[in-house]
């Protein structure tokens, strides 16, 4: 008959001694695991991750590599619908009209998190109207409550973070409501105020798929791409661009570019002002939308020079301009994808002292096949134009 010890059999274990576990953490320095958290990045991740020791707990605020991913964003107007479930399609229509607030969902790590900054901020202190906000523990300004949940504002959460180089954030959707199978695209620099601005538009896109199982749509192309060469040759846009709403439609989506770009500049004040130690700060979206970019010289401008803002719009004051525009009836990538009214617009202040002639900027501002359409724009005839300040 067979004899079987249980590892819980006193007997078992003077014989042979369970080993005493280990913590292998505990052997790594503290470099190697900011260099972890580093790579992790995620604000909610590091909240986690935050609770899990008072070792964690005293390494994340030293973190310098943040993403704060968004969940939704509604119109600092609409605060009975915080936490309401807002179509996609309300939201981004807001921006035109409000500030935003961003919030994110519950999330208890983050709250406790928070629990750090809370103490050790002055009891005068509270969020702007502009503040961002996101969810978890509660009572602290900058704070709004409802259904047993509090919301906080990204300025506030970050403020846990002493050391933040590289900033991330990005917004769930992008704030331009338009419509399926158009491509609308913007990125741009902001300093104290606007420096440049390049939008990629087209009013559709055909995918490679459904040229190769369309022969007589690869037909149409070729006679539309002869018609284009030829409209390069003579150097001359299309006369239907002027009269069917071609060129309208460019300016609306020109103005509508400008105006989320200085709105989320606008939104960005107060953590500027409270992560001196930042290098970089990009504010962009998941659909790929809108992209804001600020290097450390023009993070340190904003903090430096008063900003221009438009108070009853929430918004940045975007200067006179001029703008340099590329257009193309269709434009096949190498890829195969076809844009139909494929437009590029590139923007700077009228008081810009960089050359005019320069478009090296224009070309490198997008990546893949989108950035190899914005290549084959810049080298068609250039169209100039100006704008006012608003």
């Amino acid at each position: 008959m067979a004899i079987i010890l249980r590892s819980s059999d006193p007997l078992l274990s003077r014989i042979h001694p369970q080993p005493q576990q280990i913590d292998h953490f505990d052997h790594l320095p503290d470099s190697i695991l900011l260099l972890i958290f580093n790579n992790i990045g995620d604000v909610k991740a590091l909240g986690r991750c935050s609770v899990v020791s008072k070792r964690f707990h005293s390494l994340i605020p030293q973190v310098e590599n943040v993403v704060v991913r968004v969940d939704c964003v509604i119109s600092d107007d609409d605060s009975s619908s915080l936490l309401s479930d807002k179509p996609r399609s309300v939201a981004a229509a807001t921006p035109f009209s409000a500030i935003f607030r961003l919030v994110f969902k519950p999330l208890q790590a983050l709250g406790q998190f928070l629990k750090r900054s809370s103490s050790a901020s002055s009891p005068s202190g509270s969020s702007s109207p502009s503040s961002l906000l996101i969810s978890g523990g509660g009572g602290d300004d900058g704070e709004i409550e409802q259904g047993g949940v509090t919301h906080h504002s990204p300025t506030q959460v970050l403020k846990n973070f002493d050391e933040i180089r590289f900033l991330r954030i990005e917004l769930p959707s992008g704030e331009l409501g338009i419509d399926d199978g158009v491509l609308l695209k913007w990125r741009a620099e902001f300093g104290s105020t606007l420096e440049n601005c390049v939008i990629l538009g087209a009013s559709s896109v055909i995918p490679p798929s459904k040229n190769s199982d369309n022969s007589d749509t690869s037909v149409d192309l070729s006679s539309s791409n002869t018609a284009v060469a030829v409209a390069e040759d003579n150097g001359s846009i299309p006369e239907s661009f002027y009269t069917n709403g071609g060129l309208k439609l460019r300016v609306v989506w020109t103005i509508s570019s400008l105006i989320a770009a200085s709105a989320r500049h606008y939104l960005l004040q107060p953590i500027i002002a409270e992560h001196k130690t930042l290098d970089s700060l990009v504010l962009t979206d998941v659909d790929g939308q809108g992209v804001l970019c600020m290097n450390r010289d023009q993070l340190e401008e904003l903090r430096v020079k008063p900003l221009s803002a438009s108070s009853a719009s929430k918004r940045t004051l975007v200067p006179a301009l001029n703008m340099r525009l590329w257009y193309a009836p269709t434009l096949e990538l190498p890829d195969g994808t076809v844009l139909k009214g494929a437009t590029l617009v590139a923007i700077r202040p009228s008081e810009s002292k960089k050359e005019v002639c320069d478009v090296s900027w224009v070309s490198s501002a997008f990546n893949e096949s989108y950035g190899v359409a914005a290549k084959m724009l810049v080298k068609r005839r250039t169209y100039c134009l100006e704008m006012n300040s608003f």
